[in-house]
């Protein structure tokens, strides 16, 4: 009897729907929108003639649509993206190709990030996030017994996120392929990696990052900047030291709802990059503890989850899916205060854009996926 009772046990507690996880995201979304809403009037009204354009496209098409993409991953166990691994890595690399191609591909600013076809609009490096977690976990797990030897456990497998982050790059998104290397580094190292192949490998990425800003005058800049704001105000300068004068202006109470002065036309990026600095001008000091501190609930609800895993997969792919949020709210926010330098990263649930919303609702969906399946 004593073996049926501990089956009965484990299928009760791994049935739970983790309400605490669900609750701590859906506060995070209400927010987000709430001050999306307000961040977005003046840009809406100056370009659509009304203030509701970027909200009403980011309620229908990001977070609808992302909530149902959280449902369907809620359903689906998640060892199923274990044997998908290798088709969806395969279609995430042709998406980002196709972002260079004439009439699929669309550019704005100087970059091509995305596909325009019809009425789809895709940011492919968003999809590619979440499809490397689930690669790098799947690969780990097939390959656990021999991760201490470097060559043929995890050489293979950097092989696949270098071949990622060059296409990431190409477009160019710099800021989602530092994001995306630091994800991976991350799994790697909760994976047991041996901590030898794990210097050398920061070593090496600390010397291709060297590079790549010496390769563009832009990134030079930037960095530049973060070192001393004030060497090119109305330059490379310009975006820190208006999101710092937002944030200052907003002290510990804020100027209130609705009443932020950088987002008209004096703060670029409001509806994405630089929202975190519109909310801190208008909800203060104060009210941001509590997005803090949601943010910091959704970080350790989420590595239990990893933790209380069943299986390696399981661990992984949990910890790689909060990493992969989590290390986006620490570059946006690190590089609107000024403690880190802009690499134009969204803020998770808050920017505009409804690929990233629909892929941290999915990350969100599976991850409440595991937890159905937790041990007794």
């Amino acid at each position: 009897m004593k073996p049926i009772e501990r089956k009965k046990v484990a299928k009760s507690v791994g049935a739970r729907f983790d309400t605490y996880l669900a609750a701590v995201v859906g506060l995070l979304l209400l927010i987000g929108l709430i001050m999306l809403y307000s961040a977005s009037t003046v840009e809406s009204l100056n370009r659509f003639g009304n203030t509701t354009y970027f909200f009403k496209n980011q309620l229908l098409q990001g977070t609808l649509i992302g909530l149902l993409a959280a449902y369907v991953c809620y359903r689906i166990d998640y060892h199923l993206w274990q044997k998908l691994a290798p088709f969806i890595v395969a279609a995430s690399l042709l998406l980002l190709v196709m972002v260079k191609i004439p009439g699929i591909g669309f550019s704005t600013g100087g970059a091509s990030r995305w596909i325009h076809v019809g009425p789809i609009f895709l940011q492919p490096a968003e999809l590619s996030k979440i499809t490397l977690v689930i690669y790098i976990a799947a690969w780990i797990n097939s390959r656990k017994a021999h991760l201490k030897d470097f060559f043929s456990a995890v050489f293979p497998m950097l092989v696949i996120v270098g071949l990622f982050a060059l296409l990431i790059l190409w477009q160019p998104d710099f800021g989602t392929m530092i994001a995306l290397l630091g994800t991976a580094l991350v799994m790697i190292v909760a994976a047991g990696t041996p901590w030898k192949s794990i210097l050398s490998l920061s070593a090496l990425g600390v010397a291709t990052l060297i590079l790549l800003i010496k390769l563009e005058p832009y990134r030079a800049a930037r960095l530049l900047t973060f070192l001393n704001p004030s060497l090119d105000p109305q330059g490379a300068g310009y975006q820190i030291n208006q999101a710092l004068l937002a944030i200052g202006s907003g002290g510990l109470w804020g100027l209130g709802y609705g009443q932020s002065r950088q987002k008209h036309n004096y703060l670029p990026q409001v509806l994405g990059d630089s929202i975190f600095a519109v909310t801190a001008e208008e909800l203060g000091f104060v009210r941001l503890l509590l997005i803090f501190a949601l943010f910091v609930a959704f970080l350790f609800r989420g590595l239990k989850i990893a933790s209380s895993a069943p299986d390696l997969f399981g661990r992984l792919l949990a910890t790689g899916l909060v990493t992969m949020i989590i290390l986006q709210v620490i570059i946006n926010i690190g590089a609107t205060i000024g403690v880190l330098p802009l690499t134009g990263i969204p803020l998770p649930f808050f920017s505009y854009g409804s690929s990233a919303l629909i892929v941290n609702l999915s990350a969100v969906g599976i991850l409440l996926q595991i937890s159905k399946q937790v041990r007794a």
